[in-house]
């Protein structure tokens, strides 16, 4: 029995994490996005659990959406609500063990038959087919296999069990409605999952010894068990996560406190006559999906009193906070988290371009605020960085598929990228407070020069935001031909400027400002040319040269010739912001 109980949890658990790799963030995002009103929600939320099959895990993600700030609380409630009816599918698959067998077609859906099979194909494509896809594939049916097995010796190991008197005086006990309560939910508490409480019951059944009165307890108390995951991640959270959490227990709660006094002086009254009838395995799946349906229609137009329930269970203003996207509930789902560890990327870049544009303005014309503003943007900066390299070295301690692990790599080198055009914005700011200071300014020709070379830096480097934030070929392929004309407008500069010193035409003071500006512009725009590259990595097919060898890639576009939107590109940027300093084009 206990042999069948594990191999049935470690079906469901395979399953439901192939379910979850398989899903690639996409439920997740869908959770996040169309939750316009309770209506969708409900769909949505039923939808997302069938297919991932865990009504917790559906909870959790709305608990750490509702965190990092993407969700409202408002939103959660439809979710909520419909995941109860999504988790019923587990059960309505389970109940093909009641099929009878009478004809070939019948007998290949039992799960003594369908199981083994399911299990040697899930293993063969988990071991010995190669691409992620096709694995996790593997990993389901193999998952889905081993239900079936599981259910189906649970079944085998209890039928034993049903002529014993003490067996029977067990399930007669549960007739009483709170006992049958408490201990639904306790089980389902410990095993954190009401599929496989459920399963469980399910297989009990086979024995004869579960009538409706005792069933129906059971089940409202699975429904009131599951709720202890999102309970348990909401400790730490915000107050409106704690409060997600909540609306999960007081849903579960309110519905079954209803529909036992309901369904208890109903009987008292009427008698009725399918009180003690015995339930089977299809007639509990049944009975489950019937009664998380009827609390959704009963609780769904009373959504906003269950929100205004739990704030004052749980009071307190809703805190203003800032967003946090880096909320630990998400590294579960691996590819939930990357798309966080990718806003918080985001976040970094916009904070680096802002502290550019700050520098600029700096040297042209000192402001102490927006110097103070500038320091207080690369403070939040540089702890973003370390936040979000803790963050995805937790993720790499995941099981991750080679495509996420590759994604893991490139988003550590990106935030490197833009946490060093924010030093190097650092360092433009700094040669700006040498000017005001020393009381010090270029002349007219070396502004004009600096002017146009801020310029192009700055049009990179608010395209590679724009292709980094909307992943974007279109943008990425911008990047290197500006990037390159920057390099041209700075060599440019830096031979003209030596002449300058030479001629003592400039200052030694006023010259090593000139250079590193140079140099600090010039490195802003190779780190731009990185991330750049990696959105390219990323949009291109796999036999794309970028893909297989970018060092190659770069060369060969730099010194090959053989792409033509680079060469038109680069001509462009050329005429925009060399052609105007350059003099003489036959000179350079």
């Amino acid at each position: 029995m206990f042999g069948a109980i594990a191999t049935f949890l470690f079906g469901m658990s395979t399953m439901t994490d192939g379910l979850e790799k398989l899903s690639s963030g996409r439920l997740e995002h869908i959770l996040e996005r169309l939750t316009s009103n309770v209506f969708k929600g409900v769909l949505l939320g039923a939808v997302v659990t069938g297919l991932i099959q865990s009504s917790a895990a559906t909870t959790v993600m709305c608990v750490g959406f509702v965190n990092a700030g993407i969700m409202k609380l408002e939103q959660t409630v439809g979710i909520i609500m419909g995941a109860n009816i999504g988790t019923t599918v587990t059960a309505q698959l389970l109940r093909l063990g009641d099929i009878d067998a009478d004809n070939i077609v019948m007998m290949f859906l039992q799960p003594s038959f369908l199981g083994p099979i399911l299990a040697v194909v899930g293993i063969i494509f988990y071991m010995f087919i190669k691409g992620g896809h096709k694995r996790i594939v593997g990993q389901i049916v193999l998952g889905l296999g081993l239900l079936f097995i599981g259910m189906n010796t649970m079944s085998s190991a209890v039928e034993p069990l049903k002529n014993l008197p003490e067996f029977q005086s067990v399930f007669t006990a549960f007739s009483n409605p709170l006992l049958g309560v408490a201990v639904g939910a306790a089980v389902t508490a410990l095993l954190q999952s009401s599929s496989a409480s459920m399963g469980i019951l399910q297989a009990i059944s086979t024995t004869g010894v579960v009538s409706f009165n005792i069933a129906m307890p059971l089940i409202m108390g699975q429904n009131i068990g599951t709720c202890i995951t999102a309970l348990i991640s909401s400790v730490g959270a915000s107050k409106n996560a704690k409060r997600t959490a909540m609306i999960h227990l007081f849903f579960n709660i309110i519905g079954s406190v209803f529909f036992l006094v309901v369904l208890y002086a109903g009987n008292a009254l009427f008698r009725f006559p399918f009180w003690e009838n015995t339930m089977d395995m299809g007639s509990i799946a049944n009975l489950h999906l019937a009664f998380n349906i009827a609390c959704t229609a009963l609780l769904l137009p009373f959504h906003r009193q269950l929100v205004k329930l739990v704030k004052a269970v749980v009071p307190g203003d809703a805190e203003e906070r800032e967003l946090s996207v880096l909320d630990d509930r998400f590294l579960s789902s691996p590819s939930l988290a990357l798309e966080r560890a990718h806003d918080a990327v985001v976040q970094m870049s916009e904070f680096a371009r802002d502290n550019y544009r700050l520098a600029v303005e700096l040297i042209w014309k000192f402001d102490a605020k927006k110097l103070e503003r500038l320091n207080e943007t690369e403070v939040a900066l540089d702890k973003l960085e370390g936040l979000l390299d803790n963050y995805l070295v937790k993720l790499t301690d995941r099981a991750l598929t080679a495509e996420e692990s590759t994604r893991v790599s490139e988003l550590l080198h990106t935030l490197s990228d833009f946490e060093r055009i924010g030093d190097y914005a650092v360092n433009v700011s700094e040669s700006a407070v040498v000017l005001h200071d020393r009381n010090i300014t270029f002349s007219p020709q070396a502004r004009a020069e600096l002017e146009r070379l801020t310029a192009a830096v700055g049009e990179t480097l608010d395209k590679t935001v724009a292709c980094y934030q909307s992943r974007q070929r279109t943008l990425a392929v911008q990047v290197e031909p500006l990037e390159e004309v920057v390099d041209l407008i700075a060599a440019t500069l830096k031979n003209r400027h030596v002449e300058r010193l030479k001629a003592g035409e400039c200052t030694i003071e006023l010259g090593t400002q000139f250079l590193e500006l140079l140099i600090n512009l010039e490195r802003m725009s190779d780190h731009c040319s990185n991330v750049a590259l990696h959105i390219l990595r990323q949009t291109s097919s796999p036999d794309d040269k970028v893909r297989i060898d970018s060092h190659a890639y770069m060369h060969e576009l730099h010194h090959g010739g053989f792409n033509q939107e680079f060469d038109d590109l680069f001509q462009e940027y050329r005429t925009k912001y060399f052609q105007p300093i350059a003099g003489d084009p036959e000179r350079v």
